[in-house]
């Protein structure tokens, strides 16, 4: 899921300073040391791979960021969790699969048995990943 489908313009967000510190200048740094909140004011594509956003900052100037460098806000002004999807999903799936076991079959109704054949398969395969 997309920050576009969770904030929009107008919203506010917290800058995460320790992620975006290396590219910024002082004066933005110091703009957000006195808050780290900010006001979206428009998105735009970072390098063809994410969007990102353009924040007004306390001092009243404007700065783009990252999508993964805020964290965003909930009405209460809490941070909603970022769950790093794809990599979580991933360790999941392959947590799943190894945990999936095959019991050798001599029956020869076990051996035609398409679901026996799938769970070989499965486990022959888990190994590659």
């Amino acid at each position: 899921m997309s920050i576009l489908d969770k904030v929009k313009i107008g919203n506010s967000v917290q800058v995460n300073l320790e992620l975006s510190r290396d590219r910024l200048t002082k004066e933005t740094i110091d703009a957000i040391n006195i808050s780290s909140l900010g006001k979206i004011s428009d998105f735009r594509i970072t390098d063809g791979k994410g969007i990102g956003v353009v924040l007004q900052l306390s001092n009243g100037k404007e700065q783009w960021f990252f999508e993964e460098e805020i964290d965003l806000l909930d009405e209460n002004g809490n941070i909603i969790k970022k769950n790093n999807d794809k990599k979580e999903n991933i360790n999941f799936i392959i947590d799943f699969l190894r945990g999936i076991n095959y019991e050798n079959k001599n029956k020869a109704s076990e051996l035609l048995n398409p679901i026996n054949f799938f769970i070989w398969l499965i486990v022959s395969f888990k190994d590659i990943f």
